[in-house]
C-alpha cells in the first residue's frame, strides 16, 4: 500500500515553509481543505478501493503545490514534482502517472474525465456552495490583486460573480450538498447587485 503518512508530512511540510505569504486563497489552509473534501466527497460517491483513495489522497496533496515555484502552470509545475519526489516513496510510474492525471484535471477550465478527477475538481471548488464563500472568496481577492490577475476590486467582484453563475459540481454528492448553497449565494449576489463585499 502507498506510504500516503508519510508523503503527506513530507509534502505538508515543504508547502508550510515555502508558500509566499501573498497566496491568501491558494496557501497551506486551502490544500488541507481540499485533501479532507476529496477524501470526504470519495467516502460520499461510495469509492472504498484504498489503492484508489490513496492516489487521490495524494494528488490533493500536490495538486497546487506548483505554487511554490510559479503562478500560471502551476498544476503542470505540482506534477513535475510529484514525479520527481513519489519514486523515492516507492510509488510506481502507474500510479504517479495517475496521480498526475488527476492533478491536471484541477487546470482551469475543470476538464474532468474520470470519477476521480471529478471529486478533485469539486473539492477545489467546494467553496462555492459553502457559508463560508464571503470570506474564502476575499482571500482569493486579495491573492489575485497581490499578482495582479487583476486591476481592481470591481472587476474581480464581476469575474467571481459570473464564475459562480456559470461553476456546475461534477459528482452527485456535491450537486446534492453544495449546489443549493450555491444558489443562495448567487441570489444574495443578483438581489443587491453589489456584488462581493471585501474587507478594507
Amino acid at each position: 500500500m502507498l506510504n500516503v503518512t508519510a508523503i503527506q508530512n513530507h509534502v505538508l511540510s515543504i508547502l508550510k515553509e515555502g508558500l509566499s505569504p501573498l497566496l491568501t486563497y491558494h496557501n497551506f489552509d486551502h490544500t488541507l481543505d481540499v485533501m479532507a473534501q476529496c477524501m470526504a466527497i470519495a467516502k460520499a460517491e461510495g469509492i472504498t478501493n484504498e489503492l484508489v483513495l490513496s492516489e487521490l489522497h495524494i494528488a490533493s496533496l500536490y495538486h497546487d503545490a506548483g505554487f511554490l515555484y510559479v503562478y500560471i502552470d502551476h498544476e503542470q509545475k505540482g506534477c513535475e514534482m510529484a514525479r520527481e519526489q513519489l519514486p523515492g516513496f516507492g510509488i510506481s510510474k502507474v500510479s504517479v502517472d495517475k496521480i498526475c492525471e488527476i492533478i491536471m484535471a484541477t487546470k482551469m477550465p475543470q476538464s474532468p474525465k474520470t470519477h476521480l478527477q471529478q471529486i478533485i475538481c469539486d473539492a477545489d471548488l467546494d467553496y462555492l456552495g459553502r457559508d463560508d464563500f464571503f470570506t474564502i472568496s476575499d482571500n482569493l481577492c486579495k491573492e489575485v490583486l497581490a499578482y495582479k490577475i487583476v486591476s481592481n476590486k470591481k472587476e474581480w467582484e464581476k469575474r467571481q460573480e459570473l464564475f459562480l453563475q456559470s461553476h456546475t459540481y461534477f459528482t452527485k454528492s456535491s450537486r446534492k450538498l453544495r449546489t443549493p448553497i450555491q444558489l443562495e449565494h448567487i441570489k444574495k449576489l443578483m438581489d443587491n447587485k453589489k456584488g462581493l463585499k471585501f474587507n478594507p
